[in-house]
């Protein structure tokens, strides 16, 4: 059992295909500022800005994750979300991709737990 206990972090493909990228993408401008080469900074940068997006993209293709945890069958980081598709519920990147995955990620009103009432004794 690892710190977090016994769940999912979201190993994913979109995931390590994103880190990746960013990683690459900030040590590139890191050695552009390093080198005071402006146009390294800019193209660094750039990386990083892809790899938002290539991670988003990857997300939506479903080669990421929904919020929450997954059940341990699909936590093998090459495996596919089939419900990604249709959107995910209170996913951002999932409400920014267009209206059929909007009205699937809208978030759910929340029902109110009922409380016991207050003791009215001492």
């Amino acid at each position: 059992m690892s710190a977090h206990g016994h769940v999912d972090l979201g190993h994913t493909v979109a995931g390590w295909t994103g880190t990746t990228l960013a990683l690459l993408g900030f040590a590139g401008a890191g050695a552009a500022v390093c080198a005071a080469w402006a146009p390294g900074i800019r193209l660094g940068l750039g990386v990083v800005v892809v790899a938002g997006i290539v991670t988003w993209l990857l997300h939506l293709a479903g080669w990421g994750k929904p919020s929450g945890p997954r059940p341990e069958a699909d936590w093998d980081w090459r495996t596919r979300d089939a419900g990604a598709h249709a959107g995910h519920a209170d996913c951002l990147g999932c409400r920014v991709g267009g209206p059929r995955r909007a009205l699937a990620a809208t978030p759910r009103p929340r029902t109110a737990a009922s409380l016991p009432a207050a003791d009215g004794g001492a």
